[in-house]
């Protein structure tokens, strides 16, 4: 079995709202849910939201970036890029 990655999809959003942000979480976590439903594993860690910046950070585990992109895309989330990441937190 592949080792799981952390995954940081780095979002420009400007205008984003607290609703909006949990509206993408909550979408993000549905398309999570059915690609674990599919056999694919992928979670769904966090968000870092940054507003003044316009800009949005979520953060997933997986086995490939590819799985993470097919997340993205059914929670209709565009990304400027994918890209591996370090969970400070051990994870």
């Amino acid at each position: 079995m592949a080792p799981m990655h952390t995954y940081m999809a780095d979002c420009d959003l400007p205008g984003m709202t607290r609703e909006q942000l949990a509206g993408s979480e909550a979408r993000i976590q549905r398309a999570c849910e059915q690609a674990v439903a599919r056999g694919d594993v992928v979670r769904y860690l966090r968000a870092v939201w940054v507003p003044g910046d316009g800009r949005v950070m979520y953060l997933f585990q997986a086995r490939d970036a590819t799985s993470v992109e097919a997340v993205c895309q059914a929670a209709e989330v565009s990304f400027l890029r994918l890209v591996d990441a370090v969970d400070g937190s051990g994870r």
